[in-house]
């Protein structure tokens, strides 16, 4: 059975169109929950979401729906998806729940699922929940009707957990920050963990409406964040997207350092303090290929896997890696948390900061990233990757770029587009393998 439902990261979609309705969410809220009643205790679920004006209604709808089955719900409130897949396994929770659908625009959400350890669902889990969502589900008795509650220290719990990612000797002070929080769920968390640390900190993105989550801001549209620090004369900026799993730096000067260079940083700390596990880091197909020789040279490998964090975490739990993530600023790191987090990786960088002395621009720019570039051609329907024009002109930027650079094209998980990424040592055959590719899809799609 394939799976129509979940995607690449939990069930996302265009809200009130297609599988993100209330009667969908509360359907999955009943099936998630009736494939989790497990033994004989009271069941437990958490939910948090992120600013979208659409969570508070499908927060309802999922409330509706693990409590008809006869879980108790525990509400977040507006929090970071780290956070939920931590509260989870901290409430003794038998499923965790995120309402979120991380960079996109207002207009999507999504749900995601952790199990009771915090990490998200297995293929296994979800293909019995898709099963269920065309079921009619057994209902729980009048008196085993869940009950649903607001916890009020979820914030302050997170906040704890996060600075305990560092030694107690490590201390912010001294350091000024400009934080981006994508008008999204780490609005509040964030800039309160850095300041908590000892850090003056300037906020961007950090007043929520229900409809400016990601819009022009955060780490997908990091622009705002690069003038914040030039303007204010930051040490560092940090951005996050909206559900706070990822995150993109920016040094004093206003560059990006992406994810690829982050893992290069905290894997190569960790190794020289003997902490790395695995013999190296985990990536996908898509981190620059600079990232892989940076690290040969210091005697780590790179794993590559399948884009999706997911994918990088089962790998990561298979080899016993410690450190992985995302060019696009996914940093699992498991020694802290079970999933993506965009705030405990920032402050791993923000800790070497401060022990290295340095100045951002000089500590974060580890390796010369080789030409790569990355383009997403959107498409209304079909599979414009089947065609055989466009299987033509893949098959001739791959005899261009042979020996010389590679190529990655694939479908988009999460939205309607096919992402085009070529890279190597020569730019102009990179730029040229891109375009012919993009003209073919766009000439397929048409």
């Amino acid at each position: 059975m394939s799976k129509q439902f979940f995607g690449t990261d939990g069930i996302r979609g265009r809200t009130n169109q297609g599988a993100m309705t209330a009667a969908t969410a509360m359907k999955v809220g009943q099936a998630a929950g009736t494939r989790f009643l497990r033994g004989t205790h009271r069941h437990r679920v958490v939910i948090g979401k992120d600013t979208r004006l659409s969570g508070y209604m499908l927060e309802n709808a999922m409330v509706a729906g693990f409590t008809s089955v006869g879980m108790d719900v525990v509400l977040l409130g507006p929090m970071p998806t780290p956070a939920v897949a931590l509260l989870t396994r901290e409430l003794r929770a038998d499923v965790g729940v995120m309402i979120s659908a991380s960079h996109n625009p207002y207009e999507d959400n999504g749900i995601k699922l952790f199990g009771p350890d915090g990490f998200k669902l297995s293929d296994e889990d979800e293909l019995a929940i898709e099963k269920m969502l065309g079921e009619e589900l057994a209902l729980a008795d009048s008196p085993e009707i869940g009950r649903a509650r607001r916890i009020d220290d979820a914030r302050g719990r997170y906040i704890h957990a996060v600075k305990r990612s560092l030694p107690a000797t490590v201390r912010l002070d001294g350091l000024k920050i400009a934080v981006d929080c994508a008008n999204g769920a780490a609005y509040q968390v964030a800039p309160s963990a850095f300041w908590e640390l000892g850090a003056e900190i300037v906020a961007v993105g950090v007043n929520p409406n229900g409809k400016n989550i990601n819009d022009r801001c955060g780490s997908t549209h990091v622009g705002l964040l690069q003038e914040t620090v030039v303007s204010s004369g930051a040490d560092i900026g940090i951005a996050l997207d909206g559900d706070a799993d990822r995150l993109i730096v920016v040094d004093e000067q206003g560059a990006i350092v992406d994810g690829d260079q982050i893992m290069a940083l905290i894997g190569s700390q960790l190794a020289t303090r003997g902490e790395l596990r695995g013999g190296g880091v985990v990536a996908t197909v898509m981190s620059n290929l600079g990232l892989e020789r940076f690290l040969h040279g210091q005697g780590l490998t790179l794993e590559r896997t399948a884009v999706g964090d997911r994918h990088v975490l089962e790998r990561m739990r298979a080899g016993g890696f410690n450190v992985g993530g995302e060019q696009s600023g996914h940093m699992i790191l498991l020694d802290h948390a079970t999933t993506g987090d965009g705030t405990v990786a920032g402050l791993q960088v923000l800790s070497a900061l401060v022990q290295s002395g340095k100045r951002a621009s000089e500590l974060l720019h580890l390796f010369d990233p080789v030409p790569q570039l990355l383009r997403n051609v959107r498409f209304s329907g079909g599979k414009p990757l089947e065609t055989v024009g466009v299987k033509a002109a893949i098959a001739d930027a791959e005899a261009a770029l042979v020996g010389r650079g590679r190529l990655v094209i694939r479908p988009s998980g999460t939205e309607p587009v096919i992402r085009v990424m070529a890279e190597g040592d020569d730019a102009g055959e990179v730029e040229s393998a891109v375009a012919s590719i993009c003209h073919a899809v766009e000439q397929a799609a048409a």
